[in-house]
């Protein structure tokens, strides 16, 4: 069997060299060198690659344009998808150890009704089945304990006309002889990943991929895998809270940005068909605390946002987010200073949003202003008012999209007194409008 030849090659200058080297001599970048294969000895191109030429395409001569999906079984998960799971697509699934990943995977695969094959690179067949047998009682599942990618490309040609779909927990586990890097490593988890994705076309069947994260939140391993991957799934919330959030990232088949809203439970993750009613159900009347309608990709939510302001000991305050970006919250403190004239250079500020959910767009910003004045004044918002608005740094409330929604939204779940740019101009008028008389 003929042996592949690898090179070192700089990621940052395209620098090639036999073996690792720490900083490139070239453009001088530390820790940039990713193992690559080359070719086969004795051959000029890959193998099964001789002779073949790509063909142009007429799309006018394709008569189908709708994707054919597979249902997951929730619809959670299929609304994150765009509708399914469509056949012959890369699915990447990240998030923090312990959030569920394995375990709502295996759930997919048991709604599969016992077609789908998972490759455990982590676990053994034992602790899979406890797993199973705790989701579904007798559960019925086919359990391949291999890390090396291209058995498990065998395997899966061989059970071809059996499996719906495949999972692979996790791509960091995998490796291929052909690479003299460990497995994990940049190299090997791309290559895997490439070899997989020419799998999953070939023969139309779809694959799941867990990844894994870093400290810094993002999927470890190469960028290229994010671009390799036709979705990215990312299950995010706290380990000590019931909440999981399934939220799409990007979707070559649908909308990015939806969520799904799961439960954990002993039982595995339940689905939230109504998150809006799950997020408000605990909230309490009271100062510094706010509603707001966001959009999550095609749909919207309403959440609620808590904000705490108190006399700082610090010479220099405090400006904690949870759920919200840290600087973000720091420009709308000033804006409250500057416009507002609120004295908040000797508080602490923090803010949260309930339920485990990050909050990125524009249209909160309002919401996170009303529950810091309501805190600082130690005044209730009035009961039942949702709060839309982007704040400009002039303190001027400015129009976001699908406000429509986001009202009809809130007025279903029973709030009408809907404050926005529509009905206020500025944040002078939308105290007046939410505040109640205080102490």
């Amino acid at each position: 069997m003929s042996r592949l030849i690898t090179q070192y090659v700089c990621q940052q200058c395209g620098f090639r060299s036999a073996q690792y080297l720490g900083k490139c001599p070239e453009c001088e970048s530390w820790n940039s060198f990713v193992e690559t294969i080359e070719k086969r000895k004795g051959e000029s191109l890959p193998a099964g690659r001789q002779g073949e030429k790509a063909e142009v395409i007429d799309l006018s001569k394709i008569q189908q344009t709708d994707y054919e999906r597979l249902d997951t079984g929730f619809e959670e998960f299929n609304r994150c998808l765009g509708g399914g799971i469509v056949a012959g697509s890369l699915i990447l699934v990240s998030g923090d150890p312990g959030i569920g990943k394995s375990t709502l995977l295996t759930q997919l695969a048991l709604n599969d009704g016992g077609g789908a094959l998972y490759v455990a690179g982590e676990e053994s067949a034992r602790q899979i089945k406890i797993r199973a047998d705790r989701i579904q009682p007798g559960a019925n599942l086919s359990v391949l304990n291999e890390i090396d990618v291209d058995n498990i490309i065998e395997k899966i040609q061989e059970m071809f006309s059996q499996n719906k779909l495949v999972i692979i927990d996790s791509i960091q586990t995998l490796e291929t002889t052909d690479l003299e890097s460990i497995a994990g490593s940049v190299g090997q988890v791309r290559e895997c990943a490439h070899r997989l994705q020419r799998i999953a076309k070939a023969l139309h069947i779809p694959i799941f991929l867990v990844g894994h994260v870093t400290k810094e939140g993002t999927v470890a391993g190469p960028r290229t895998l994010e671009h390799l991957v036709d979705v990215i799934l990312s299950l995010e919330g706290d380990a000590n809270n019931q909440f999981r959030i399934l939220r799409s990232t990007k979707n070559r088949f649908g909308p990015t940005d939806e969520v799904g809203v799961f439960e954990m439970e002993e039982k595995g993750m339940i689905e939230v068909k109504n998150p809006s009613k799950l997020f408000l159900e605990q909230k309490v009347e009271a100062p510094g605390s706010a509603v707001v309608s966001t959009l999550t990709g095609l749909r919207p939510l309403l959440v609620e946002i808590q904000a705490l302001v108190t006399k700082t000991n610090l010479p220099v305050p405090r400006r904690t987010g949870s759920g919200v970006d840290n600087n973000k919250l720091q420009l709308l403190a000033a804006v409250l200073q500057k416009r507002m004239g609120l004295p908040l250079f000797d508080q602490d500020v923090f803010v949260n949003v309930t339920g485990g959910l990050k909050i990125s767009e524009p249209a909160a910003d309002l919401g996170i202003c009303m529950a810091i004045i309501s805190s600082f004044k130690d005044q209730s918002i009035v009961s039942k008012t949702v709060l839309i608005g982007e704040v400009g740094l002039l303190g001027e409330l400015r129009n976001v999209r699908e406000i429509g929604k986001r009202s009809a939204e809130a007025k279903k779940l029973g709030y009408s007194n809907i404050v926005s740019s529509e009905n206020a101009k500025n944040l002078s008028q939308a105290v007046k409008l939410c505040l109640t008389t205080g102490r």
